[in-house]
This record gives C-alpha cells, sequence and structure tokens, in this order.
C-alpha cells in the first residue's frame, strides 16, 4: 500500500514532468525520435542517465522541482539510471520508446533514500524491468504505432497500407486505387486516398505526381510504424487525410542476421466470382452476358528477405542492411472488351541501409539508402470466352517501372540539457516507365469493339494486335528533396520548437501521347439517330449521314500532352507545448504553408504564397495523475499543396474527338467508308494551345484546407485493459479542382466591357466560391473577371466527416494481445476531395466534378470513402512458448451506388459529358440513392511455430487471408447510357473491382 505520499508525489511528478520535455514527444507526428520524461526525489548532486544497445550515452540534469527531460532520442530500448554524485543509485531496464510516445519514468522516495546508503554496493542497485503506464498522457493527437515484433506475429500483408488498415477510420479507398508500385491504397477519415502522406526515417517519400502513395520498407526492415490519423503539430503538414510513417532499424553493439522465405502457392488461391454484365447485352456480346471470367486468373508469389546489422566501431558507428524481393507470376483474363488472357511476371526489389555515428554522446548523424521499385513485364494472348481459353499470341506486355531511390542524412545536436538542433536533408529520384518490347507504330488501338455493326463483322467482333493505347517518355522522372531544421528549447514550463518544412519537386520529360498513328478508333452505338448525338459540342444527328441510321458510329481520339513541371513547398512554424498545471498539458502550434507550382519556362501557373496560417491548439488532462484516465483535445487546420499531375495543361494539351459513320470493318478493326459527321471538338476546349499561365488558374486561388476537431478520453479499466472513444469532425474548407465553363467567363467579362481573347480550356478554381479570372483583352492587357458562385451555377463545396471510435485493448502480458475497435461514421457533401471514386478517378484533371454546372446537379450525399459501421479486432496468443495463433478480423460497411446518366427529365447532355450527370432514368439520382454497396467480411488468420531446439530463432508460419473467401464488390459501373438517355450500357452496375479472394501464405524465419 503506498502512502498519501507517494501517491502525490507521483501525480504531481508524471504531469509537471512533462512541461520540460512534450515539443520533443507531442510533436512528433512523423519524426523518427522519442523522449524519456520523470520526477526524481530532490537530492543534491542527482543526474539522469540513459543509454541504448546502440551506444548512445546521455546524461541530464535534474531541475529544482526533481524533473528531467532527455529529449530527440532515437527509438529503441533503454536502461535509465538515476545517479548521484557519478553513482547509480537506481535504475530501470527495459524502456521500449514507440516513435513520438514519450515514456515517463520517475523513481520513487523510498527506495532511493535505501538506494543511496548503498550506493557503492552494486546489491543495493534497483533493477526492475520497465512497467510504463498503459496510457500515454503526454500525446494530444491520434495515431496507433505498431512495432516489429507485433507486424511479425499478426497476419498482415507485407505492405505499409496492409498495416494502416489496423488503425481506426481508415480503410481501402474508394474505387480501387493503388499505389505507383500497386500496393491499395488506404482512405483516412472519408478523405480521399491520394490526401495521404508517407514518411521514412523522417522523409517525405509521397509520390510527388499525384500522391498515389510513396516509398516504403522492406516489410521486416520496419522498426515501427506509426500510422497518424488526426491531430498531429504544426511541425507537419501536407496531408488531410493520414500518414504512414516508417521508422526503419538501426544497427546496434550486436550482431543481428537473419532471413525470410514467404511463398503463396497458385494451388492455394481461392477462386474469384466470374462478372456478367449486369444490364443486358451490348450490340455485339462476346460470349453472351459473360464480362470477365476472373475464376480463370491465376497466380504464385515468393518473397526473399535477408538482412544484417551491427557495430563497425562498437558504441560508435553502426549499420544495417537489408534487401527483400517479391516475385510474382501469373495471369489475369481481362473483360470481353480486352478480348485478352494478359501473362505476367512482377518484380518488387527492396533495399534499405542505414549508418549511424555517435560522434560525442552530444552529436549523433544517421545515413538512409533506401528503394522499392516495381519491374512488370509479360506476354499477351487472345482470348475465347466461349471455350475459356487462349488462342493465337497477340503482343508483348508493356515492359513498366515504377518507383525509385532516396537518400537522406540526419543531424541532431545536444546543445545543452535545454537546446537541441536537428536537420535534415534528403533526395528522391522516381520513374515512371513504360515502354512495350515490340511496340508497333503502324497499328491503330481499337477501343469499344463489342459497339461495332454486327452487319458487318459477322457477329464476331475485330480487333488487332494493337493493345498499347498511350505513350509515355521512358525517361520520364520526379526529382524531390527535402530539407527540415528545427531548434527545440526548454524553458521553465515551456517547450518551443521552431523550424522550417521545405519541399521541392522537378517533374521532367513529361511526355504522354496516343499510340500508333497519333489517334485511336472507338466504337459507339445509339438508338436515337435522329437526335443530335453531342449537341453541346455542335455534333448533330447520325441520321443526316449515310450509314447513319443504324446508330452506328465511330470516333476518332487524339491526346497528347508534355513538358517539365516543378513546385516548391515550404513551410515555417513554431510550436509550444506547456505544462499549464501538474496535469494539464497545452500543445499551442502556428505553421505558415506556402505553395507554387509552374511549368515548363519556370511561369508559375499556382501560387499560394501569402501566408497561409494553420493554428493547432491540443490539450490532455492526466485527471488523476497517475496515467490511468486520459481526457484529450485538439483543435487544428491543415493545408495540402496540389501535386504535379494537375499542372499537365499548364504546358498545352490535346483532347479531341471526331465523329464518322461508316460502311466497313477492315481486318484490323479499323473503319471503312468513312463520312464526317464533325470537325473534331473538345468537351474541355483542349486543342492544343499553351495557356498563359495567368489564365489557367484564378488570381484568388485558395489552397486546398480542412479543420479538424477531436475529443476523446483513454482510460485503464484494471491492470490488462485500456478502454476509450473519440469523437472527430473534419470541415474541408477550400477545394482546388478544374473549371471548363470558358464561355460562361467570356459571357461574363463581355457584361463589363471586355472582348476577352482568351483561349483557355479550364481554370483552376476554388469550387462552391466566387472566384477573380484574369482575361486578355485584344490589345493584349488583363483584366480581372469577378464571378459570384451565383455567377458559376455551382452550389457551395461540401465535403464533411464525423467519426466516433471506440476502442478495448489487452496489452501483451506475455501471453496473449488483443484490441477491438468500432467505428460509427459519416462522410458526406458534393465533393471527395482530390478523387472521384464513382469514376475511378484519382484526382488530378480526371474529375467530373466541377467542371460545369449540370455535373454538380443533385450531387449531394455519402461520398464514395463513406463507410457507416467499421469493426476491426486483431491480436494473438502464445499457446506455448514455441506455438503463437493470430487474428484480424475487418468488417466494413459498404460504401454508397451510383446511377449517373444523361441529365434533366428529357435526359439532355448540355455540356458534352454523356452518361456523368447525377439523374438515372430522368430521375434525380445523387449519391447512394440506388443504395449500398455490401460489407466487406474478411477473417484472416496465422499460426507460427518456434521450436526450442533452435532456441526460439527459427519460425515456421501459415497465414491463411480471406479465411471465407469473401467475394464483395467494392465499385461498380456507374454510367447507365451510352450515346442518349434511352440507349442503355450493358456495363452498367456491373463489378469493375471485387474483393481479394483467399490465399495462403507459408513462411520461414530464422533471426539471429
Amino acid at each position: 500500500m503506498k502512502s498519501g505520499r507517494s501517491v502525490l508525489l507521483r501525480q504531481t511528478s508524471l504531469a509537471s514532468a512533462l512541461g520540460l520535455l512534450l515539443a520533443s514527444m507531442a510533436a512528433h507526428g512523423q519524426s523518427t525520435t522519442s523522449s524519456i520524461f520523470g520526477h526524481v526525489p530532490m537530492q543534491a548532486g542527482e543526474s539522469v542517465m540513459v543509454s541504448n544497445g546502440s551506444g548512445l550515452t546521455r546524461t541530464v540534469g535534474v531541475d529544482s522541482q526533481g524533473r528531467y527531460n532527455a529529449n530527440q532520442l532515437p527509438i529503441g530500448t533503454y536502461t535509465v539510471s538515476l545517479m548521484l554524485d557519478g553513482k547509480t543509485i537506481q535504475q530501470r531496464a527495459n524502456v521500449l520508446l514507440k516513435v513520438g510516445v514519450g515514456s515517463e519514468v520517475s523513481f520513487s522516495e523510498e527506495t532511493a533514500a535505501a538506494s543511496a546508503t548503498n550506493a557503492k554496493q552494486l546489491s543495493g542497485v534497483s533493477v526492475s524491468a520497465n512497467a510504463l503506464p498503459p496510457i500515454d498522457v503526454s500525446s494530444v493527437d491520434s495515431r496507433t504505432v505498431l512495432t516489429a515484433d507485433q507486424l511479425a506475429k499478426l497476419p498482415l500483408g507485407h505492405t505499409a497500407e496492409a498495416v494502416a488498415l489496423l488503425a481506426p477510420a481508415a480503410n481501402l479507398g474508394a474505387g480501387g486505387a493503388a499505389s505507383t508500385t500497386g500496393e491499395p491504397l488506404i482512405s483516412f477519415g472519408g478523405s480521399s486516398s491520394t490526401e495521404n502522406a508517407y514518411y521514412l526515417n523522417g522523409f517525405n517519400t509521397t509520390d510527388p505526381n499525384i500522391a498515389e502513395g510513396g516509398i516504403t520498407l522492406p516489410y521486416g526492415s520496419i522498426d515501427q510504424e506509426e500510422v497518424y490519423t488526426g491531430g498531429y503539430s504544426a511541425q507537419y503538414g501536407r496531408s488531410d487525410g493520414g500518414v504512414l510513417n516508417m521508422i526503419g532499424k538501426s544497427g546496434t553493439n550486436d550482431w543481428h542476421f537473419g532471413g525470410q522465405f514467404l511463398y503463396e502457392p497458385s494451388s492455394m488461391v481461392g477462386s474469384q466470382n466470374n462478372v456478367d454484365y449486369a444490364n443486358g447485352l451490348p450490340p455485339s456480346p462476346v460470349a453472351g452476358r459473360l464480362y470477365q471470367p476472373n475464376s480463370k486468373n491465376d497466380y504464385w508469389s515468393s518473397v526473399y528477405d535477408l538482412y544484417v546489422g551491427g557495430p563497425i566501431i562498437k558504441d560508435k558507428l553502426f549499420f544495417f542492411a537489408s534487401a527483400e524481393m517479391t516475385n510474382t507470376q501469373g495471369n489475369t483474363v481481362n473483360s470481353v472488351e480486352a478480348g485478352t488472357d494478359s501473362h505476367y511476371k512482377d518484380k518488387l526489389p527492396k533495399w534499405y541501409a542505414k549508418v549511424n555515428w555517435n560522434i560525442t554522446d552530444s552529436n549523433l548523424l544517421e545515413l538512409t539508402g533506401a528503394s522499392e521499385k516495381s519491374e512488370d513485364s509479360g506476354t499477351v494472348y487472345n482470348y475465347d470466352y466461349n471455350n475459356l481459353t487462349d488462342t493465337s499470341f497477340k503482343s508483348y506486355a508493356n515492359d513498366t517501372k515504377h518507383g525509385g531511390d532516396l537518400w537522406l542524412a540526419k543531424y541532431t545536436g545536444y546543445i545543452t540539457d535545454k537546446l537541441t538542433l536537428t536537420a535534415m536533408y534528403g533526395s528522391m529520384k522516381t520513374r515512371s516507365y513504360s515502354e512495350n518490347p515490340a511496340y508497333d507504330p503502324s497499328e491503330t488501338y481499337i477501343a469499344g469493339y463489342t459497339y461495332e455493326n454486327p452487319a458487318l463483322n459477322g457477329g464476331n467482333p475485330i480487333t488487332n494486335n494493337q493493345n498499347v493505347s498511350d505513350i509515355t517518355n521512358p525517361g520520364q522522372n520526379f526529382v524531390t528533396t527535402n530539407l527540415r531544421v528545427a531548434l527545440t528549447y526548454a524553458l521553465g514550463d515551456h517547450t518551443i520548437t521552431a523550424g522550417i518544412d521545405n519541399l521541392r519537386t522537378a517533374a521532367r520529360d513529361q511526355d504522354e501521347l496516343t499510340s500508333g498513328p497519333g489517334y485511336y478508333w472507338g466504337y459507339g452505338y445509339t438508338n436515337t439517330p435522329n437526335q443530335p448525338l453531342v449537341p453541346a459540342l455542335g455534333v448533330g444527328a447520325l441520321s443526316n449521314y449515310p450509314n447513319g441510321s443504324s446508330g452506328y458510329y465511330v470516333s476518332k481520339n487524339i491526346f497528347n500532352q508534355g513538358g517539365n513541371l516543378f513546385s516548391t513547398e515550404r513551410a515555417e512554424y513554431i510550436e509550444d507545448q506547456w505544462q499549464f498545471n501538474d496535469r494539464l498539458l497545452f500543445s499551442i502550434g502556428l505553421r505558415d504553408d506556402g505553395f507554387t507550382n509552374t511549368n515548363a519556362s519556370a511561369l508559375a501557373y499556382m501560387r499560394q504564397t501569402k501566408p497561409q496560417w494553420a493554428p493547432r491548439l491540443g490539450f490532455s488532462w492526466d485527471v488523476f495523475g497517475d496515467s490511468s484516465f486520459k481526457v484529450f483535445g485538439n483543435a487544428g487546420r491543415y493545408y495540402l499543396g496540389s501535386p504535379i499531375a494537375p499542372g499537365d495543361p499548364a504546358n498545352g494539351y490535346v483532347s479531341t474527338q471526331q465523329y464518322f459513320t461508316y460502311s466497313g470493318i477492315s481486318s484490323s478493326g479499323t473503319p471503312t467508308g468513312l463520312t464526317q459527321v464533325s470537325v473534331p471538338v473538345s468537351a474541355d476546349g483542349a486543342y492544343g494551345q499553351t495557356p498563359d499561365p495567368r489564365t489557367m488558374t484564378v488570381t484568388s486561388l485558395k489552397a486546398m484546407d480542412q479543420d479538424e476537431f477531436m475529443l476523446g478520453f483513454q482510460k485503464t479499466a484494471g491492470p490488462s485493459w485500456v478502454y476509450g472513444a473519440k469523437l472527430t469532425r473534419r470541415i474541408l474548407r477550400h477545394i482546388i479542382d478544374d473549371y471548363c465553363d470558358a464561355a460562361a467567363v467570356v459571357a461574363k467579362a463581355a457584361t463589363e466591357g471586355i472582348t476577352d481573347v482568351n483561349n483557355a480550356t479550364c481554370y483552376y478554381i476554388n469550387p462552391g466560391e466566387a472566384n477573380t479570372f484574369a482575361v486578355q483583352d485584344p490589345t493584349g492587357a488583363f483584366h480581372s473577371v469577378t464571378m459570384s458562385n451565383a455567377d458559376m451555377g455551382f452550389p457551395h463545396a461540401v465535403r464533411r466527416y464525423y467519426g466516433l471510435d471506440t476502442f478495448l485493448e489487452h496489452p501483451f502480458d506475455g501471453k496473449w494481445y488483443a484490441k477491438i475497435d468500432y467505428t460509427f461514421s459519416r462522410s458526406y457533401g458534393n465533393s471527395e476531395g482530390e478523387g472521384q471514386s464513382d469514376i475511378k478517378a484519382i484526382g488530378g484533371t480526371q474529375n467530373v466534378d466541377w467542371d460545369f454546372p449540370p455535373l454538380m446537379v443533385y450531387a449531394n450525399g455519402p461520398q464514395g470513402n463513406d463507410h457507416t459501421n467499421v469493426i476491426k479486432a486483431y491480436g494473438y496468443y502464445a499457446v506455448t512458448p514455441e506455438w503463437l495463433v493470430s487474428a484480424n478480423l475487418n468488417l466494413t460497411s459498404g460504401g454508397p451506388k451510383y446511377c449517373l446518366g444523361y441529365y434533366g427529365p428529357n435526359g439532355s447532355d448540355p455540356v458534352g459529358y454523356g452518361s456523368l450527370y447525377h439523374w438515372c432514368n430522368g430521375q434525380p439520382s445523387p449519391p447512394g440513392a440506388q443504395g449500398r454497396l455490401p460489407w466487406v467480411k474478411q477473417l484472416d488468420l496465422g499460426v507460427h511455430y518456434r521450436p526450442a531446439f533452435a532456441d526460439h530463432k527459427l519460425s515456421f508460419s501459415v497465414d491463411v487471408f480471406n479465411v471465407f473467401n469473401g467475394q464483395a464488390p467494392l465499385n461498380l459501373s456507374p454510367e447507365l447510357n451510352t450515346s442518349s438517355s434511352t440507349t442503355y450500357s450493358a456495363l452498367y452496375g456491373t463489378p469493375l473491382v471485387l474483393q481479394q479472394p483467399r490465399y495462403v501464405r507459408f513462411g520461414v524465419t530464422y533471426d539471429y
């Protein structure tokens, strides 16, 4: 039983110690370090020494209140020693530091007095294992941290994204979006899957082109992965979704080496359901209702992973190095529209290396190199969908290479006990290479051949061997540099951090154009040939032309763009971690973000450099003063810069369609007997002109930003359980999207007496509010024309999210660990943000939202990443010292269904976008009006065996993913019509993305 004095000491020591320390803990949202802090009984001559297995020893003083603070410590396992006149009088061993999570280690007065008496005798020293509080009262944010030990035990896919899915409010991104190297992307708190940030050892590795993931570590090299879901400090920004922060392993004074082999046999991959047309048949069906025979897909995969780490110079210089290779081979039978079976070979090489140099105990240097690439090749065969077998060889698949390499250096200087300097600089080069080894430029790509006139093809669609629709510059690359410098100073109950965070990217050789002769043919059909085909673009009725009364037509499609692009993102911040009293902590910060994007001529087409203040305010209340009950909250604004891809139009581009009727089809699938129905037309006015940067973006453009509010608690329930809940509210304040109604701008300028000769295609605007456009008169002079939201004809832009997260956790006690989360949430409005999952668009210029006002009528409703109910449960149980079983359960309610058709009760096409309006059979069709997708239900199980005869260093494992082989559709084709409101698409409602089928993974691991 503790005395009243001991209880009081603990209550005051825990929270007041935070006052010196918390800037270096709570502010580590995407950092690589953490802190140890606490309170010691007051005696003259005291100090505290912390040391780890990598030779780092740091001694810090004790202030007049008995508080100490060792901040900016590399993560790892530490020994904390209370020193008196240079001798150890108390000691705590096995203090595990998690990234960004402070560890409180305090020493009791009674033990200290006894130990001081026996300070000359080692037997008098109190040495104990770490018994840290299960609740981190030093943080004001929301994060999930998983260690290498946990990752090795849980049945998880070997990707950073699979780990991130364990966090509450994290779900697979709607529409099946994947990273540049093929991993499914994640949506956090209703945000689009491209609004996240990726960090590796403190470097921002986020894909600079369109934020499709980022470079990640070899799985076995992850020391800790932090999944950040909100509330982070002013030190970090550029994300209004979530953060995947990976910390790689480091060498120590002990040699470690090992490896792992994983194998997923094709014989144990569950069969996936075939997909049939859901809405009738196309004019020239290939195999009746069959659309895609997924049951004929097959693959196997293997992973080789090796690592080694240890001292170069004991206590001074260390290294860790690892390499991983994933090989996957198989085949995917494409839809009947493609007519092919793709046989592929994928390689995913990764490597990681790190050198740690303890120059002195006060000066640390880290050097990191890492690489992740995806290399794909294969062959393509024509496919017989009636007999479900390959026929003749068609072509080679594209050889593709994505991903890249990075290096970085980080310096940490403990200038004094109270002043710490950190500086990090790194560079990343990524590539996006795609080239066909047998590309034939004489062949023309054929699209939509199931819509060929059956009277001209004998009822059998005709195509050719061209499977390349577009070609890119093989030298395409992106170079990103990241500089961070920060000073942290402890002043009484305040810890103040100030710094800069600058990110620059150069995108070079960004050339893309249509394959073959520079155009491709796309077949189509309308059952209303007497009505204009695309009235908004001046495309008339087919019946006015020879062979047009049948309703069959073809379009000649041209696309090309190119040129270098550049972006600069800079930020300055200041933050104060203020211990207001012995139990209440405030985190107060202010960040200023600035963004500039330029074209190939280095002229800015998008600039937000005026102060964009992002305040952050958080608190943590240690209710009882003993870390058993925490109430916390956070409010902040987060800015997001525009990635590179939306800038492609800054250098000009061509995107046109020219319509014809035809009287025949050649043996290569190209139309013959053409009659021109229209000149080349473009819904976006993209005819190749290079826009003046001043006419590409409105002059009033504000950066994308979001406000977030959190309030929650965590509480212990006895010695073995922790539970809690958190409310989150997110409000997207501004969106950036392209607006293509140039005629409306011209008309507004005319009312002000300006004859506008702008030839801009689309402008970047802030939808749903007033925007100021720069227009040019015939003399070359520029004028400002402001259009109100009413002038533009838009509703206010809305994306709002609220969620209640609850959890119950049993921390690992040497026998078992378990955690269950339940999240109730809604993500609603008329914009998904950067993405538009209904049409599988992931951002940039791919979206159709906000292009024209009619596209946004009835757009309000639950957005694509809205999942009302999500239940997650995971854990592991050590049956014996040799056997361990594990499980991971995910139950996620489905997102909204969509029906997109022609506009209004009469089915018109006012802006030439076809079946992309929120109308269905002449009725309003907001998101979710057609119901919901089914629940995604997945259970993963694992068994691990570490035999005693190998000293538990050898492990055998079997993991089964999606045990019950769930087949939930994740995305359905949303377009009801093809070329008119009465011409229905057979593809409407057809699943385009399905849940991954069951598979089994066998593993052998050796760790020394």
